[in-house]
């Protein structure tokens, strides 16, 4: 019998967390779908090949669905939730619209290898969000999701490093930052 590790290298998100078409929060037909993508890096700018990220996000009328089973992807129902992970070269793409302006973000969470628990950040479509407001302007400038042409969201998230992806704290899910 061949010995076995104390201590997997984990943990294994690419394993059993994504599920079919977790990345379409509307079909890529949708006349109004864009694609809200990037490429996540380690604190060397390496690409992360196998982190697993998760949005939530206001409808294009700026309300917050709250549609059972969201996991369900029919094809008809909006839910604002999607899960994606990356491909070997640290880059995912969501299939979705762009949220109203009650609430002109998207939520991110980013699970990782390295990490101890989850990140997590906003991917807002201009710098004039009012939360922006209190932020300095490197913060600032790593939470607006670059709009490209034909309307794609370009939002590159970095683990650590002098990019650092600002990473927000919120009360009962610990301390990041």
């Amino acid at each position: 019998m061949n010995p076995t590790p104390g201590q997997t290298i984990g943990p294994f998100y690419g394993y059993a967390l994504p599920y079919a078409r977790g990345h379409e929060l509307v079909p890529p037909g949708h006349p109004a779908a864009i694609r809200l993508h990037g490429t996540v890096f380690d604190g060397d700018g390496a690409p992360v090949p196998d982190a697993l990220l998760e949005i939530r996000q206001a409808g294009p009328d700026g309300t917050v669905p709250t549609v059972d089973g969201s996991i369900r992807r029919d094809g008809t129902r909006f839910t604002g939730w999607g899960r994606c992970g990356t491909d070997a070269g640290g880059h995912y793409a969501f299939t979705t619209v762009e949220p109203g302006p009650a609430a002109p973000f998207f939520a991110v969470v980013i699970f990782a290898r390295g990490l101890l628990d989850r990140l997590f950040t906003r991917a807002y479509l201009a710098a004039d969000a009012p939360f922006l407001a209190t932020l300095d302007a490197r913060e600032r400038a790593t939470l607006v999701a670059v709009r490209e042409p034909g309307g794609d969201r370009r939002f590159d998230i970095h683990l650590q490093g002098e990019r650092q992806t600002t990473f927000l704290t919120f009360p009962r899910h610990g301390t990041h930052r």
